[in-house]
């Protein structure tokens, strides 16, 4: 653990598991290196201080690894930063990090102003009932003793309320900000030599996970109509079944598993389509920005984000969460028809998140900043 600093007043402080490649990983890098950029001292407060994404980190962001191998160890442990390091505000990122992050500080007893967020729909991300209950429990005490509660859509917001019985207006929405490079995007010779077959190139970014359902996406691929290229950019325990599946389709030679990238900024650019098979989001930043990279965008339309995103569909086909039809129906509509680049590009500019960053900044110091 880095030294303590005598500058507390506007010391910001993070809370996540740790700084691997995914959505809510992503956010709080963007948001570690724009508090930083706008003069505040910095600690990204890590369960476990690993992941791809810790060399994007601005130098003066402080790294804090709690080294708690599992949640119930992090009250004890952040209780302990709490006392030595006293940050104004600390951000803690998804249940059950931010009960843990409640806990610490009732243990620590320090004026630390709380922040907690979420960036999924908890009932969908955690179907058990036992799961639920507990999530039902856990937020009912902690939630009500955080100074702010914030969410990244509507739908996730009304989710969490329905879910636990929390007022829907103690809730607030604050949209991710999104760090988006400046255009024209590059497509690098690395991305462009990962893509298989010829034709059209669809693309889709995501961890390999049940949840973003690309087996849907490989069979939707498996039955387009003339030659086209997929690549499944991301990594996660659903590779091997997922490779497995092409095989079996007969698509291998047309679908490819680059794996994980930093920087997926390339594949964007050297992409003709992107779609999300999700079953279920949070506030899906890929689509973000595919906008941004002026791509025509297929989408489920699953809670929640992307018919926020997407404007109920002006800028990208929605279909219906699992349907195989559908997708397949819009994927070839899409390919096929002509759009307007510079209007997805100028939607992706609402999410360029300054807004969202004051307003955060204004949550955890308790002013208006």
């Amino acid at each position: 653990m880095s030294a303590p600093s005598s500058d507390t007043s506007r010391r910001l402080a993070l809370l996540v598991p740790d700084l691997r490649g995914g959505g809510a990983e992503r956010v709080s890098l963007n948001l570690a290196n724009s508090f930083a950029e706008r003069g505040h001292p910095v600690d990204l407060v890590l369960q476990r201080a690993e992941g791809e994404l810790l060399p994007l980190l601005r130098p003066e962001v402080r790294v804090i690894d709690l080294a708690a191998p599992r949640v119930r160890s992090v009250p004890q442990a952040l209780a302990r930063y709490f006392r030595r390091e006293r940050p104004a505000g600390l951000l803690a990122f998804m249940w059950p990090l931010t009960v843990a992050a409640v806990a610490g500080r009732a243990l620590a007893r320090t004026p630390t102003r709380l922040v907690l967020t979420d960036h999924s729909t908890l009932s969908q991300q955690y179907g058990r009932p036992l799961t639920r209950a507990s999530i039902r429990l856990s937020a009912r005490w902690a939630y009500p003793r955080a100074e702010a509660r914030t969410f990244v859509s509507d739908g996730s917001a009304d989710d969490f309320a329905a879910l636990t019985g929390l007022p829907r207006s103690s809730l607030e929405v604050i949209i991710n900000p999104v760090d988006l490079p400046p255009l024209p995007l590059v497509a690098g010779p690395e991305a462009v030599a990962a893509w298989k077959g010829t034709g059209k190139r669809i693309l889709t970014v995501g961890s390999l996970k049940t949840e973003k359902d690309h087996d849907l996406l490989l069979r939707a691929f498996a039955r387009l109509a003339g030659e086209a290229s997929l690549a499944i950019v991301g990594e996660g325990a659903c590779r091997g079944a997922l490779e497995r599946r092409a095989e079996e389709l007969g698509i291998a030679e047309r679908v490819s598993f680059p794996g994980f990238y930093r920087d997926p900024w390339s594949f964007f650019a050297s992409a003709d389509l992107f779609v999300l098979s999700s079953r279920f989001e949070g506030l899906p930043l890929v689509l973000v920005e595919a906008l941004h990279a002026g791509l025509p965008i297929v989408s489920t339309d699953c809670r929640s984000g992307p018919r926020e995103i997407l404007g109920g569909g002006e800028f990208g086909t929605l279909v219906p969460v699992g349907d195989e039809d559908a997708l397949v129906a819009a994927i070839e509509s899409r390919l096929a028809a002509k759009f307007d680049a510079e209007r997805q590009v100028e939607r992706a500019a609402d999410y360029a998140g300054a807004a969202s960053i004051r307003r955060f900044e204004q949550l955890l110091l308790g002013s208006a900043a």
